[in-house]
């Protein structure tokens, strides 16, 4: 029963929003993709060109941004 609901998540996933380094986010990379996101969000601190690529070679969006300040100003 928790891996459908987490299958269901999966496919309901719209935005994953970064709070690691760079350095820390490669073991991720797998992960992240597996969920299939609409959206990544790179807060500050967290820019990672090599990512960005990978996201988008699969068609994944992805902002340079803070999610605080988006969702501050009704921007998220």
């Amino acid at each position: 029963a928790a891996f459908a609901k987490a299958e269901t998540h999966k496919k309901n996933l719209h935005t994953i929003t970064l709070y690691i380094g760079a350095a820390r986010q490669p073991q991720y990379y797998e992960y992240m993709l597996s969920l299939h996101p609409k959206r990544v969000i790179f807060n500050p601190g967290t820019e990672n060109p090599e990512l960005y690529s990978i996201l988008k070679e699969n068609g994944i969006e992805y902002e340079i941004a803070c999610t605080l300040v988006l969702l501050a100003t009704n921007q998220y």
